[in-house]
């Protein structure tokens, strides 16, 4: 299927899933040889990572702890640079290592404020991992230490992100069509 209609926008196909997948388990096989031995917590930011965390976490053959927090700065398809914490971290994460994993870091604000809310908990360190990125569109500094893909400034669907809580289902990424 190279267009999909998700309300009122059409989208094309963009990245296959097979594209996906692969670059996935790649990254995955990154984050296991860096961190097998440090016992991290996976932080996974809902809704939109959550298809990527699954298959993320599934890639890595040691056990490891999982929790998730739910944060967003999106509307419709703009971000609105205000970030809301809706649902909050219960475990304690001091002296821990942490990896935040998330969908897609547009101007970094949202994981900016994530990371200044983790810090104030003391962990022994913080990595950030990411599906996508949009390296011109970021603009706070922030560093990331695992990402999928850098993309262009296109809003996207699709592998667990949304316009407007649709499209989180399809297995490939698409890009509106203006």
């Amino acid at each position: 299927m190279n267009i999909v209609q998700v309300k009122d926008k059409q989208f094309a196909l963009y990245i296959s899933q097979e594209a996906i997948r692969k670059r996935v388990k790649e990254v995955a096989e990154e984050i296991e040889a860096d961190l097998k031995d440090k016992n991290p917590l996976f932080l996974v930011i809902l809704n939109g990572s959550f298809i990527f965390a699954a298959d993320l976490l599934r890639d890595m053959m040691f056990p490891c702890e999982i929790t998730f927090i739910r944060m967003s700065s999106y509307e419709g398809t703009n971000t609105t640079g205000k970030v809301k914490q809706v649902l909050g971290l219960r475990e304690s994460i001091q002296g821990r290592t942490v990896v935040v994993v998330e969908d897609i870091i547009d101007t970094g604000y949202t994981m900016q404020e994530m990371l200044r809310i983790l810090e104030e908990k003391n962990p022994a360190e913080i990595y950030v991992t990411s599906l996508f990125v949009k390296p011109d569109n970021i603009k706070v500094d922030i560093k990331i230490d695992y990402k999928c893909f850098d993309i262009d400034n296109d809003f996207i669907v699709g592998y667990g992100l949304d316009y407007d809580q649709y499209g989180r289902n399809f297995p490939d990424i698409y890009k509106v069509v203006e």
